[in-house]
């Protein structure tokens, strides 16, 4: 009976915390239909550009799962494969190929080349086979040419003419010359090199949020943001006194992150330092403003924790470790509401591509975007603790 009571009352606590329940049965169904809808998207092509290559070997390389451009002449090859999103670029004089890389992603670059290859040596193959057939018509052809002279010898002159074999010989298979160029990083950057920025920046973001939410959350439960809301000071005050206080080690961790990385682990850094670490504070203070934020309706720690599959999951799932192009439209969608999307996004620029202040301006001001928007929102949150 005592052993029944106990489980009559963890039901009855379970059945009361909505959240926890929604937290068991919802959330993971939502999550693994995210997931499954991820994972079952349309295969991403290979988008490759073409000069000076045969049709035959367009025709071949579309076979090999590669979407094909092709182009007349191109004087700025590196402008041309950004310009037009292409993965590389191909230019074939004879034996001598030239390939460009991209390169954002090593392995598309690698299953590029292996493809390439494949398919310029099918084509040699074919081309030498064809050759071989022609020249064996050619020595048939001269063969009977030089019968039909003989025979008209031999009847004018009466005497008999020695004919030798015509067995016209293949000329030696030319060796193709493949040079390769890379405009971001060389042959031996890894995946990881491409998706290092993207982890730096959830860190930052993930262990800001948490350690927002539930500070933050302290600060009701023991009573300290009662007793300031009590006194004159304005809520916009209150939120900026909050967002500064927190701010100052969200920076601090965002500093040390960075350059552990960096100049520790040996992450590719090919732009500004200074451009990293103000898009990895940005990240921290969206995540600051969302952690306190989201501890307004929370309380306790565990439920601070709750909202971990809901807000940070999805990020990881949206922020660009998983190629989107494949994706249907409305989970494309979704991933341009997730701020670590434009973070992900900006420090790949900068780390990977090496690009300047132009190249991420688009994602800093989205995201300073959402550290507003959050800001004004906490700013009303606090009016059901005192309305001034």
């Amino acid at each position: 009976m005592r052993v029944m009571a106990i489980v009559k009352r963890i039901a009855n606590q379970f059945r009361r915390d909505k959240r926890t329940l929604a937290l068991m049965f919802i959330a993971p169904l939502i999550l693994i239909t995210l997931i499954n809808y991820l994972f079952d998207g349309d295969t991403v092509k290979p988008k490759v550009g073409v000069e000076g290559v045969s049709s035959s070997m367009v025709t071949e390389l579309k076979d090999t799962d590669m979407s094909v451009k092709q182009y007349g002449s191109v004087d700025d090859v590196k402008g041309t494969i950004k310009s037009d999103g292409l993965d590389a670029f191909v230019v074939q004089d004879g034996a001598d190929v030239k390939l460009t890389f991209e390169n954002s992603d090593p392995g598309v670059s690698k299953q590029i080349q292996m493809k390439l290859q494949a398919a310029l040596m099918a084509e040699q193959k074919d081309a030498m086979k064809q050759l071989g057939v022609s020249m064996q018509e050619a020595s048939a052809k001269i063969q009977q040419s030089l019968a039909v002279i003989a025979k008209q010898y031999t009847a004018q002159t009466g005497q008999q003419l020695n004919i030798p074999e015509v067995n016209l010989k293949l000329p030696e298979q030319q060796q193709l010359s493949i040079d390769t160029a890379y405009i971001y990083g060389d042959a031996d950057t890894t995946f990881f090199d491409t998706i290092g920025p993207i982890f730096i920046g959830f860190f930052v973001f993930f262990f800001v949020f948490l350690i927002a939410g539930i500070s933050f959350l302290r600060e009701r439960t023991t009573g300290t943001l009662e007793r300031l809301m009590a006194t004159p000071i304005k809520r916009w005050e209150l939120e900026t006194g909050y967002l500064l206080g927190f701010g100052i080690f969200a920076l601090a961790q965002s500093i040390i992150v960075a350059l552990y990385s960096i100049h520790v682990l040996d992450m590719v850094q090919m732009g500004s330092i200074w451009y990293v670490l103000l898009i990895t504070l940005m990240l921290a203070m969206v995540a600051l403003t969302l952690g306190i934020l989201l501890s307004t309706f929370a309380n306790n720690e565990f439920q601070i924790v709750q909202f971990i599959p809901i807000v940070i999951v999805p990020q990881v799932l949206f922020c660009g470790i998983f190629p989107l192009e494949g994706m249907a439209d409305w989970l494309q969608w979704i991933a341009h509401i997730m701020p670590l999307y434009y973070g992900a996004d900006a420090l790949t620029s900068i780390m990977v591509k090496g690009e300047g202040f132009s190249g991420f301006a688009t994602d800093f001001y989205i995201l300073v975007g959402f550290a507003l928007v959050f800001m004004i929102l906490n700013i009303f949150a606090l009016k059901k603790y005192r309305k001034i």
